[in-house]
Protein backbone atom coordinates (compact mmCIF):
# COMPACT_ATOMS: atom_id res chain seq x y z
CA UNK A 1 0.00 0.00 0.00
CA UNK A 2 2.90 2.40 1.04
CA UNK A 3 4.58 0.82 -2.45
CA UNK A 4 1.67 2.69 -4.35
CA UNK A 5 1.13 5.91 -2.49
CA UNK A 6 4.79 6.64 -3.55
CA UNK A 7 4.52 5.23 -6.99
CA UNK A 8 1.45 7.66 -7.04
CA UNK A 9 3.48 10.58 -5.97
CA UNK A 10 6.15 9.88 -8.11
CA UNK A 11 3.87 10.33 -11.22
CA UNK A 12 2.29 13.23 -9.70
CA UNK A 13 5.23 14.63 -9.14
CA UNK A 14 6.70 13.67 -12.44
CA UNK A 15 3.43 14.98 -14.34
CA UNK A 16 4.23 18.78 -12.37
CA UNK A 17 7.40 18.52 -13.34
CA UNK A 18 6.96 18.10 -16.83
CA UNK A 19 4.29 21.13 -16.72
CA UNK A 20 6.88 23.10 -15.15
CA UNK A 21 9.09 22.16 -17.77
CA UNK A 22 6.57 23.31 -20.42
CA UNK A 23 6.13 26.38 -18.46
CA UNK A 24 9.73 27.25 -18.02
CA UNK A 25 9.80 26.67 -22.21
CA UNK A 26 7.02 29.26 -23.09
CA UNK A 27 8.54 31.65 -20.54
CA UNK A 28 12.60 31.14 -22.14
CA UNK A 29 11.04 31.38 -25.90
CA UNK A 30 8.59 33.88 -25.05
CA UNK A 31 11.67 36.42 -23.27
CA UNK A 32 13.88 35.56 -26.29
CA UNK A 33 11.85 37.60 -28.46
CA UNK A 34 12.56 40.82 -29.61
CA UNK A 35 11.23 43.93 -27.11
CA UNK A 36 7.74 44.19 -27.19
CA UNK A 37 7.81 47.69 -29.08
CA UNK A 38 10.52 46.07 -31.47
CA UNK A 39 8.20 42.99 -31.80
CA UNK A 40 5.19 45.29 -32.49
CA UNK A 41 6.85 46.83 -35.44
CA UNK A 42 7.96 43.30 -36.83
CA UNK A 43 4.77 42.28 -36.68
CA UNK A 44 3.86 45.52 -38.57
CA UNK A 45 5.88 44.89 -41.37
CA UNK A 46 5.27 41.18 -41.54
CA UNK A 47 0.92 42.10 -41.79
CA UNK A 48 1.99 44.75 -44.26
CA UNK A 49 3.91 41.74 -46.03
CA UNK A 50 1.19 39.52 -45.97
CA UNK A 51 -1.91 41.24 -46.96
CA UNK A 52 0.38 42.18 -50.26
CA UNK A 53 0.57 38.34 -50.88
CA UNK A 54 -2.75 37.44 -49.21
CA UNK A 55 -4.91 40.72 -51.21
CA UNK A 56 -4.66 39.11 -54.93
CA UNK A 57 -6.60 35.71 -53.53
CA UNK A 58 -10.09 35.06 -53.79
CA UNK A 59 -11.23 32.99 -50.52
CA UNK A 60 -14.69 33.02 -51.76
CA UNK A 61 -15.96 34.92 -48.39
CA UNK A 62 -18.83 37.30 -48.16
CA UNK A 63 -18.72 39.76 -45.15
CA UNK A 64 -21.73 38.47 -42.60
CA UNK A 65 -23.38 42.17 -41.91
CA UNK A 66 -22.64 44.08 -45.69
CA UNK A 67 -22.81 41.21 -47.64
CA UNK A 68 -20.09 42.75 -49.73
CA UNK A 69 -16.93 40.48 -50.71
CA UNK A 70 -14.39 39.88 -47.95
CA UNK A 71 -10.82 40.52 -49.39
CA UNK A 72 -7.54 40.51 -47.91
CA UNK A 73 -6.29 44.46 -48.02
CA UNK A 74 -2.95 45.35 -49.80
CA UNK A 75 -1.47 47.89 -47.43
CA UNK A 76 2.18 48.21 -49.59
CA UNK A 77 0.21 50.33 -51.97
CA UNK A 78 0.99 54.01 -52.60
CA UNK A 79 -2.69 54.56 -51.54
CA UNK A 80 -2.56 52.80 -48.11
CA UNK A 81 1.13 53.78 -47.42
CA UNK A 82 0.32 57.08 -47.61
CA UNK A 83 -2.74 57.27 -45.49
CA UNK A 84 -0.97 55.26 -42.72
CA UNK A 85 1.53 58.02 -42.84
CA UNK A 86 -1.76 60.77 -43.30
CA UNK A 87 -3.21 58.88 -39.97
CA UNK A 88 -0.07 58.04 -37.85
CA UNK A 89 -0.63 60.43 -35.40
CA UNK A 90 -4.28 59.72 -35.20
CA UNK A 91 -3.74 56.08 -34.95
CA UNK A 92 -1.94 56.50 -31.77
CA UNK A 93 -3.77 59.11 -30.07
CA UNK A 94 -7.19 57.52 -30.82
CA UNK A 95 -5.64 54.21 -29.62
CA UNK A 96 -8.57 53.49 -26.90
CA UNK A 97 -6.50 52.28 -23.89
CA UNK A 98 -3.61 54.60 -24.02
CA UNK A 99 -6.03 57.73 -22.93
CA UNK A 100 -7.59 55.40 -20.60
CA UNK A 101 -4.32 54.34 -18.84
CA UNK A 102 -2.77 58.06 -18.44
CA UNK A 103 -6.00 59.84 -17.13
CA UNK A 104 -6.32 56.81 -14.58
CA UNK A 105 -3.18 56.79 -13.83
CA UNK A 106 -3.24 60.28 -12.58
CA UNK A 107 -5.75 59.93 -9.94
CA UNK A 108 -4.14 56.84 -9.29
CA UNK A 109 -0.70 57.89 -8.71
CA UNK A 110 -2.22 60.60 -6.42
CA UNK A 111 -3.64 58.22 -4.22
CA UNK A 112 -0.72 56.07 -4.11
CA UNK A 113 2.18 58.18 -3.98
CA UNK A 114 0.35 60.22 -1.24
CA UNK A 115 0.26 57.21 0.88
CA UNK A 116 -3.45 56.48 0.93
CA UNK A 117 -3.28 54.02 -0.86
CA UNK A 118 -0.84 51.89 0.80
CA UNK A 119 -2.35 52.71 4.55
CA UNK A 120 -5.48 51.43 3.11
CA UNK A 121 -3.36 47.85 2.07
CA UNK A 122 -2.27 48.23 5.71
CA UNK A 123 -5.24 47.98 7.04
CA UNK A 124 -6.82 45.63 4.70
CA UNK A 125 -3.85 43.45 5.41
CA UNK A 126 -4.74 43.71 9.50
CA UNK A 127 -8.07 41.37 9.52
CA UNK A 128 -7.58 39.57 5.95
CA UNK A 129 -5.59 36.16 6.06
CA UNK A 130 -2.98 35.95 3.50
CA UNK A 131 -4.77 32.48 2.81
CA UNK A 132 -8.00 34.43 1.37
CA UNK A 133 -6.18 37.23 -0.62
CA UNK A 134 -6.11 35.34 -3.64
CA UNK A 135 -10.14 34.60 -3.55
CA UNK A 136 -10.38 38.53 -2.30
CA UNK A 137 -8.66 39.99 -5.19
CA UNK A 138 -10.00 37.86 -8.23
CA UNK A 139 -13.62 38.64 -7.03
CA UNK A 140 -12.49 42.44 -7.20
CA UNK A 141 -11.50 42.12 -10.50
CA UNK A 142 -14.39 40.05 -11.60
CA UNK A 143 -16.72 43.13 -10.19
CA UNK A 144 -14.61 45.31 -12.05
CA UNK A 145 -15.96 44.80 -15.54
CA UNK A 146 -18.91 46.91 -14.59
CA UNK A 147 -16.68 49.50 -14.71
CA UNK A 148 -15.31 48.65 -18.37
CA UNK A 149 -11.72 48.69 -18.98
CA UNK A 150 -11.24 50.19 -15.43
CA UNK A 151 -9.66 46.73 -13.73
CA UNK A 152 -6.77 46.99 -16.32
CA UNK A 153 -5.64 50.20 -14.65
CA UNK A 154 -6.94 49.69 -11.15
CA UNK A 155 -6.79 46.41 -9.84
CA UNK A 156 -4.44 44.57 -11.80
CA UNK A 157 -1.32 46.83 -10.65
CA UNK A 158 -3.13 46.69 -7.10
CA UNK A 159 -2.74 42.97 -6.97
CA UNK A 160 0.68 43.58 -7.08
CA UNK A 161 0.69 45.97 -4.44
CA UNK A 162 -1.84 43.43 -2.12
CA UNK A 163 0.48 40.69 -2.44
CA UNK A 164 3.86 42.63 -1.75
CA UNK A 165 2.78 44.08 1.22
CA UNK A 166 1.60 40.63 2.32
CA UNK A 167 4.62 39.34 2.05
CA UNK A 168 3.76 37.28 -1.10
CA UNK A 169 5.39 37.20 -4.35
CA UNK A 170 3.79 40.39 -6.13
CA UNK A 171 3.69 38.95 -9.87
CA UNK A 172 1.57 36.18 -8.28
CA UNK A 173 -0.80 39.31 -7.27
CA UNK A 174 -0.70 40.40 -11.08
CA UNK A 175 -1.18 36.81 -12.30
CA UNK A 176 -4.29 36.63 -10.11
CA UNK A 177 -6.17 40.36 -11.14
CA UNK A 178 -5.36 39.83 -14.86
CA UNK A 179 -6.87 36.21 -14.62
CA UNK A 180 -10.05 37.40 -13.09
CA UNK A 181 -10.25 41.05 -15.12
CA UNK A 182 -9.46 39.54 -18.28
CA UNK A 183 -9.76 35.74 -18.14
CA UNK A 184 -12.95 35.69 -16.62
CA UNK A 185 -14.26 38.84 -18.57
CA UNK A 186 -17.34 36.99 -18.70
CA UNK A 187 -17.63 35.89 -14.84
CA UNK A 188 -19.98 38.34 -13.00
CA UNK A 189 -22.90 38.53 -10.97
CA UNK A 190 -23.04 42.63 -11.62
CA UNK A 191 -24.84 43.71 -14.93
CA UNK A 192 -22.41 45.81 -17.26
CA UNK A 193 -22.67 47.68 -20.69
CA UNK A 194 -20.79 44.92 -22.74
CA UNK A 195 -24.47 42.73 -21.67
CA UNK A 196 -27.09 44.51 -23.94
CA UNK A 197 -23.74 45.02 -26.56
CA UNK A 198 -23.34 41.46 -27.38
CA UNK A 199 -27.58 40.69 -26.79
CA UNK A 200 -27.91 43.52 -29.70
CA UNK A 201 -25.69 41.25 -31.95
CA UNK A 202 -26.96 37.67 -30.87
CA UNK A 203 -30.81 39.56 -31.36
CA UNK A 204 -29.75 40.73 -34.89
CA UNK A 205 -28.34 37.37 -36.34
CA UNK A 206 -31.26 35.52 -34.77
CA UNK A 207 -33.58 37.39 -36.65
CA UNK A 208 -31.93 36.34 -40.15
CA UNK A 209 -33.87 32.99 -39.20
CA UNK A 210 -36.86 34.78 -37.35
CA UNK A 211 -37.67 38.34 -37.42
CA UNK A 212 -40.26 38.12 -34.74
CA UNK A 213 -37.57 37.00 -31.88
CA UNK A 214 -36.87 39.02 -28.92
CA UNK A 215 -34.54 38.52 -26.65
CA UNK A 216 -34.23 39.68 -22.68
CA UNK A 217 -30.51 42.31 -22.88
CA UNK A 218 -29.40 40.28 -19.81
CA UNK A 219 -29.76 37.13 -21.54
CA UNK A 220 -26.97 35.37 -19.47
CA UNK A 221 -26.98 37.25 -16.36
CA UNK A 222 -27.75 33.95 -14.50
CA UNK A 223 -24.99 31.80 -15.82
CA UNK A 224 -22.04 34.90 -15.85
CA UNK A 225 -23.10 35.05 -12.35
CA UNK A 226 -22.79 31.55 -11.32
CA UNK A 227 -19.56 32.04 -13.44
CA UNK A 228 -18.05 34.49 -11.12
CA UNK A 229 -18.12 32.14 -8.47
CA UNK A 230 -16.80 29.02 -10.60
CA UNK A 231 -13.93 31.28 -11.35
CA UNK A 232 -12.80 33.02 -8.15
CA UNK A 233 -12.25 29.39 -6.87
CA UNK A 234 -10.39 27.94 -9.50
CA UNK A 235 -8.17 31.16 -9.86
CA UNK A 236 -7.99 30.85 -6.20
CA UNK A 237 -6.19 27.32 -6.55
CA UNK A 238 -4.20 27.66 -9.95
CA UNK A 239 -2.81 31.34 -7.94
CA UNK A 240 -1.76 29.29 -4.85
CA UNK A 241 -0.97 25.96 -5.83
CA UNK A 242 0.68 26.52 -9.59
CA UNK A 243 1.89 30.36 -10.44
CA UNK A 244 2.83 31.45 -6.61
CA UNK A 245 5.08 27.76 -6.32
CA UNK A 246 6.92 28.39 -9.96
CA UNK A 247 7.49 32.45 -8.72
CA UNK A 248 9.18 31.52 -5.67
CA UNK A 249 12.52 31.47 -7.09
CA UNK A 250 12.12 34.58 -9.35
CA UNK A 251 13.85 37.27 -7.17
CA UNK A 252 11.78 40.57 -6.75
CA UNK A 253 14.58 43.47 -7.91
CA UNK A 254 12.69 46.37 -8.26
CA UNK A 255 13.07 49.88 -6.66
CA UNK A 256 12.39 49.74 -3.35
CA UNK A 257 10.64 52.84 -2.85
CA UNK A 258 8.45 52.55 -5.63
CA UNK A 259 6.87 49.08 -3.27
CA UNK A 260 4.75 49.22 -0.16
CA UNK A 261 6.21 48.58 3.00
CA UNK A 262 4.64 47.21 6.00
CA UNK A 263 4.78 49.40 8.62
CA UNK A 264 2.17 50.43 11.11
CA UNK A 265 -0.14 52.77 10.00
CA UNK A 266 0.05 55.80 12.86
CA UNK A 267 -2.98 57.69 14.63
CA UNK A 268 -2.49 60.55 12.31
CA UNK A 269 -2.72 58.23 9.07
CA UNK A 270 -5.37 56.48 9.93
CA UNK A 271 -7.20 59.72 10.72
CA UNK A 272 -6.18 60.83 6.93
CA UNK A 273 -7.30 57.56 5.16
CA UNK A 274 -10.79 57.62 6.97
CA UNK A 275 -11.73 61.13 6.08
CA UNK A 276 -10.13 60.82 2.60
CA UNK A 277 -12.22 57.77 2.77
CA UNK A 278 -15.05 59.54 3.43
CA UNK A 279 -14.61 62.38 1.03
CA UNK A 280 -14.38 59.76 -1.53
CA UNK A 281 -17.63 58.55 -0.08
CA UNK A 282 -19.88 61.65 -0.19
CA UNK A 283 -18.18 62.18 -3.98
CA UNK A 284 -19.83 58.61 -4.79
CA UNK A 285 -23.45 59.75 -2.97
CA UNK A 286 -23.21 62.87 -5.16
CA UNK A 287 -22.85 61.18 -8.40
CA UNK A 288 -25.37 58.61 -7.12
CA UNK A 289 -28.15 61.46 -6.57
CA UNK A 290 -27.08 63.04 -9.90
CA UNK A 291 -27.36 59.61 -11.75
CA UNK A 292 -30.89 58.95 -10.02
CA UNK A 293 -33.83 60.40 -11.42
CA UNK A 294 -35.19 59.44 -14.79
CA UNK A 295 -34.28 62.90 -16.37
CA UNK A 296 -30.23 62.91 -15.34
CA UNK A 297 -27.86 64.30 -18.07
CA UNK A 298 -26.33 60.97 -17.13
CA UNK A 299 -28.55 58.70 -18.65
CA UNK A 300 -28.66 57.81 -22.26
CA UNK A 301 -31.67 60.43 -23.45
CA UNK A 302 -32.59 57.54 -26.58
CA UNK A 303 -32.89 54.34 -24.62
CA UNK A 304 -36.22 52.62 -24.27
CA UNK A 305 -35.44 49.51 -23.40
CA UNK A 306 -37.85 49.12 -19.82
CA UNK A 307 -35.69 46.04 -18.84
CA UNK A 308 -32.04 47.80 -18.60
CA UNK A 309 -31.35 51.08 -16.92
CA UNK A 310 -30.62 53.87 -19.36
CA UNK A 311 -27.72 54.38 -17.33
CA UNK A 312 -26.12 51.33 -18.26
CA UNK A 313 -26.14 52.02 -22.20
CA UNK A 314 -23.22 52.13 -24.23
CA UNK A 315 -23.94 55.90 -25.28
CA UNK A 316 -25.23 56.95 -21.67
CA UNK A 317 -22.53 59.53 -20.77
CA UNK A 318 -22.05 57.62 -17.47
CA UNK A 319 -20.81 54.57 -19.13
CA UNK A 320 -18.67 57.27 -21.27
CA UNK A 321 -17.58 58.99 -18.15
CA UNK A 322 -16.37 55.85 -16.17
CA UNK A 323 -12.52 56.80 -16.50
CA UNK A 324 -12.31 60.03 -15.71
CA UNK A 325 -14.90 59.43 -12.51
CA UNK A 326 -11.81 56.91 -11.32
CA UNK A 327 -9.49 60.00 -11.53
CA UNK A 328 -11.53 61.83 -9.68
CA UNK A 329 -12.27 59.69 -6.94
CA UNK A 330 -9.26 58.65 -6.30
CA UNK A 331 -7.63 62.21 -6.37
CA UNK A 332 -10.00 63.20 -3.72
CA UNK A 333 -9.09 60.68 -0.98
CA UNK A 334 -5.34 61.09 -1.95
CA UNK A 335 -5.69 65.11 -1.68
CA UNK A 336 -7.19 64.55 1.47
CA UNK A 337 -4.85 62.01 2.87
CA UNK A 338 -1.85 64.30 1.65
CA UNK A 339 -2.87 67.82 3.23
CA UNK A 340 -4.45 65.86 7.10
CA UNK A 341 -0.84 63.08 6.66
CA UNK A 342 0.96 66.13 6.32
CA UNK A 343 2.97 64.49 3.22
CA UNK A 344 1.17 67.69 0.90
CA UNK A 345 2.18 71.12 2.25
CA UNK A 346 1.10 72.61 -1.27
CA UNK A 347 -0.65 71.83 -4.55
CA UNK A 348 2.96 71.08 -6.13
CA UNK A 349 3.03 67.88 -4.08
CA UNK A 350 0.18 66.51 -5.35
CA UNK A 351 1.29 67.54 -9.45
CA UNK A 352 4.58 65.91 -8.37
CA UNK A 353 2.85 62.85 -7.60
CA UNK A 354 0.89 62.89 -11.43
CA UNK A 355 4.28 63.51 -12.46
CA UNK A 356 6.00 60.43 -10.94
CA UNK A 357 3.36 58.31 -12.19
CA UNK A 358 3.29 59.32 -15.82
CA UNK A 359 7.11 58.83 -15.70
CA UNK A 360 6.15 55.12 -14.73
CA UNK A 361 4.24 55.12 -18.13
CA UNK A 362 6.91 56.28 -20.39
CA UNK A 363 7.92 52.90 -21.52
CA UNK A 364 4.15 51.60 -22.25
CA UNK A 365 4.06 55.03 -24.44
CA UNK A 366 6.49 53.77 -26.77
CA UNK A 367 5.34 50.55 -26.50
CA UNK A 368 1.32 51.73 -27.17
CA UNK A 369 2.81 53.48 -30.19
CA UNK A 370 3.92 50.39 -31.97
CA UNK A 371 0.93 48.10 -30.56
CA UNK A 372 -1.77 51.24 -32.32
CA UNK A 373 -0.04 50.59 -35.13
CA UNK A 374 -0.07 47.26 -35.64
CA UNK A 375 -3.53 46.32 -34.43
CA UNK A 376 -4.82 49.50 -36.64
CA UNK A 377 -2.76 47.60 -39.80
CA UNK A 378 -4.04 44.38 -38.86
CA UNK A 379 -7.56 45.27 -38.46
CA UNK A 380 -7.62 47.19 -41.89
CA UNK A 381 -5.81 44.35 -43.86
CA UNK A 382 -9.11 41.74 -42.87
CA UNK A 383 -7.03 39.11 -42.56
CA UNK A 384 -8.63 38.76 -38.81
CA UNK A 385 -11.89 38.84 -40.04
CA UNK A 386 -11.09 36.10 -42.75
CA UNK A 387 -9.35 33.90 -39.93
CA UNK A 388 -12.79 33.99 -38.09
CA UNK A 389 -14.93 33.63 -41.23
CA UNK A 390 -12.85 30.52 -42.38
CA UNK A 391 -13.21 28.75 -38.78
CA UNK A 392 -16.86 29.30 -38.39
CA UNK A 393 -18.07 27.75 -41.93
CA UNK A 394 -15.56 25.08 -41.18
CA UNK A 395 -16.85 24.47 -37.76
CA UNK A 396 -20.43 25.04 -39.48
CA UNK A 397 -19.66 22.66 -42.43
CA UNK A 398 -18.32 19.84 -40.13
CA UNK A 399 -22.35 19.43 -39.30
CA UNK A 400 -22.03 17.84 -35.53
CA UNK A 401 -24.54 17.50 -32.64
CA UNK A 402 -25.25 20.48 -30.94
CA UNK A 403 -23.35 19.52 -27.88
CA UNK A 404 -20.23 18.94 -29.90
CA UNK A 405 -20.58 22.22 -31.67
CA UNK A 406 -20.93 24.77 -28.57
CA UNK A 407 -17.60 23.13 -27.06
CA UNK A 408 -16.11 24.12 -30.94
CA UNK A 409 -17.70 27.46 -30.48
CA UNK A 410 -16.14 28.07 -27.56
CA UNK A 411 -12.18 26.89 -28.92
CA UNK A 412 -13.01 28.83 -32.17
CA UNK A 413 -13.73 31.58 -30.06
CA UNK A 414 -11.13 31.45 -27.78
CA UNK A 415 -8.74 30.52 -31.25
CA UNK A 416 -9.79 34.00 -32.65
CA UNK A 417 -9.62 35.75 -29.94
CA UNK A 418 -5.93 35.53 -30.04
CA UNK A 419 -5.85 37.59 -33.28
CA UNK A 420 -9.16 39.69 -32.85
CA UNK A 421 -9.47 41.63 -29.86
CA UNK A 422 -12.58 43.54 -29.40
CA UNK A 423 -15.30 40.95 -28.49
CA UNK A 424 -18.32 42.66 -29.39
CA UNK A 425 -16.16 43.13 -33.07
CA UNK A 426 -15.92 39.59 -33.20
CA UNK A 427 -19.39 38.69 -32.56
CA UNK A 428 -20.68 41.04 -34.78
CA UNK A 429 -18.94 39.13 -37.43
CA UNK A 430 -19.78 35.16 -36.39
CA UNK A 431 -23.06 35.50 -34.88
CA UNK A 432 -24.69 35.44 -37.95
CA UNK A 433 -22.93 32.17 -38.91
CA UNK A 434 -23.49 30.67 -35.47
CA UNK A 435 -26.98 31.90 -33.91
CA UNK A 436 -29.02 30.93 -37.08
CA UNK A 437 -26.60 27.69 -37.73
CA UNK A 438 -27.93 26.52 -34.17
CA UNK A 439 -31.11 27.72 -34.15
CA UNK A 440 -31.79 25.26 -36.98
CA UNK A 441 -30.71 22.83 -34.45
CA UNK A 442 -32.99 23.76 -31.91
CA UNK A 443 -30.60 25.44 -29.74
CA UNK A 444 -31.62 28.97 -28.16
CA UNK A 445 -29.60 32.22 -29.67
CA UNK A 446 -29.13 32.68 -25.71
CA UNK A 447 -26.70 29.39 -25.06
CA UNK A 448 -25.27 30.02 -28.32
CA UNK A 449 -24.32 33.03 -26.60
CA UNK A 450 -22.99 31.78 -23.42
CA UNK A 451 -20.56 29.63 -25.39
CA UNK A 452 -18.92 32.62 -27.36
CA UNK A 453 -18.51 34.46 -24.24
CA UNK A 454 -16.73 31.79 -22.55
CA UNK A 455 -14.52 31.17 -25.20
CA UNK A 456 -13.79 34.71 -25.45
CA UNK A 457 -12.91 35.22 -22.19
CA UNK A 458 -10.41 32.31 -21.56
CA UNK A 459 -7.69 33.57 -23.90
CA UNK A 460 -7.71 37.20 -23.54
CA UNK A 461 -4.83 36.66 -21.11
CA UNK A 462 -1.90 34.80 -23.14
CA UNK A 463 -2.13 36.99 -26.14
CA UNK A 464 0.20 39.71 -26.79
CA UNK A 465 -2.40 41.40 -29.34
CA UNK A 466 -4.26 41.95 -25.95
CA UNK A 467 -4.16 46.11 -26.00
CA UNK A 468 -3.55 45.85 -22.08
CA UNK A 469 -1.26 43.04 -22.30
CA UNK A 470 2.03 45.92 -22.65
CA UNK A 471 0.28 47.27 -19.92
CA UNK A 472 1.01 44.52 -17.80
CA UNK A 473 4.32 43.75 -18.70
CA UNK A 474 5.18 47.19 -17.30
CA UNK A 475 3.50 46.43 -14.11
CA UNK A 476 5.10 43.32 -13.72
CA UNK A 477 8.51 45.25 -14.80
CA UNK A 478 8.03 47.54 -11.47
CA UNK A 479 8.50 44.29 -9.32
CA UNK A 480 11.05 42.08 -11.98
CA UNK A 481 12.85 44.39 -13.63
CA UNK A 482 13.54 41.48 -16.71
CA UNK A 483 10.26 40.60 -17.12
CA UNK A 484 9.07 39.95 -20.74
CA UNK A 485 6.12 38.63 -22.83
CA UNK A 486 7.49 35.24 -21.75
CA UNK A 487 7.25 35.61 -18.51
CA UNK A 488 3.78 36.71 -18.72
CA UNK A 489 2.47 34.32 -21.01
CA UNK A 490 3.86 31.37 -18.77
CA UNK A 491 2.39 32.73 -15.89
CA UNK A 492 -0.76 33.17 -17.28
CA UNK A 493 -1.24 29.82 -19.57
CA UNK A 494 -2.29 27.39 -16.92
CA UNK A 495 -5.20 30.04 -16.10
CA UNK A 496 -6.20 30.05 -19.83
CA UNK A 497 -5.99 26.22 -20.10
CA UNK A 498 -7.52 25.21 -17.23
CA UNK A 499 -10.47 27.98 -17.25
CA UNK A 500 -10.96 26.97 -20.87
CA UNK A 501 -11.71 23.08 -19.55
CA UNK A 502 -13.49 23.68 -16.60
CA UNK A 503 -15.88 26.75 -17.75
CA UNK A 504 -16.69 24.67 -20.55
CA UNK A 505 -17.55 21.62 -18.83
CA UNK A 506 -19.53 23.90 -16.50
CA UNK A 507 -21.74 25.41 -19.24
CA UNK A 508 -22.44 21.82 -20.13
CA UNK A 509 -23.54 20.72 -17.16
CA UNK A 510 -25.52 24.10 -16.39
CA UNK A 511 -27.27 23.22 -19.84
CA UNK A 512 -27.72 19.46 -18.55
CA UNK A 513 -29.19 20.46 -15.52
CA UNK A 514 -31.30 22.97 -16.88
CA UNK A 515 -30.69 25.30 -14.21
CA UNK A 516 -31.87 28.94 -16.31
CA UNK A 517 -29.25 30.88 -18.55
CA UNK A 518 -31.32 34.23 -16.87
CA UNK A 519 -34.61 35.77 -16.76
CA UNK A 520 -36.74 35.26 -19.78
CA UNK A 521 -33.65 33.26 -21.49
CA UNK A 522 -34.15 29.65 -23.06
CA UNK A 523 -31.82 26.47 -23.72
CA UNK A 524 -34.14 25.81 -26.86
CA UNK A 525 -35.55 26.96 -30.44
CA UNK A 526 -38.18 27.47 -30.22
CA UNK A 527 -38.83 28.22 -26.89
CA UNK A 528 -40.75 25.86 -24.76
Amino acid sequence: MAESTKKKQAKETKGSSLFDKFLNFIEKAGNKLPDPAMLFLMLLVFVWILSAVLSPIDFGETHPLTGNELAVKNLLTGESMADFLANMISTFVLFAPLGIVLVAMLGVGVAEHSGWIDAGLKKLLNFTPKAFLTPMLILIAIVSHTAADAGYVLVIPLGGVIFYAAGRHPLAGIAAAFAGVSGGFSANFIPSAIDPLIMSFTLEAAKILDPDIALNPLNNIYFTGASSILIVLVGWYITDKIVEPRLANVKVDGDEDEMPQMETVTDKESRAFWLGFGAMILGIIGLFIWAWPEGSALRDPNWDNPDVSSLFSFQAPLMQAIVPLIFIFLLIPGVVYGYVSGKYTSSKDMIDNMKKSMESMGYYIVMAFFCALFIDAFSESNIGLLVALKGANFLQSLALPGQVTIVGIIILSAVVNLLVGSASAKWALIAPIFVPMLMQLGISPDLTQAAYRVGDSVSNIITPLLPYFPLVVVFCQRYVKNTGIGTLISMMLPYSLIFMVVWTIFLLLYWWIGIPLSFESNYVYPAM
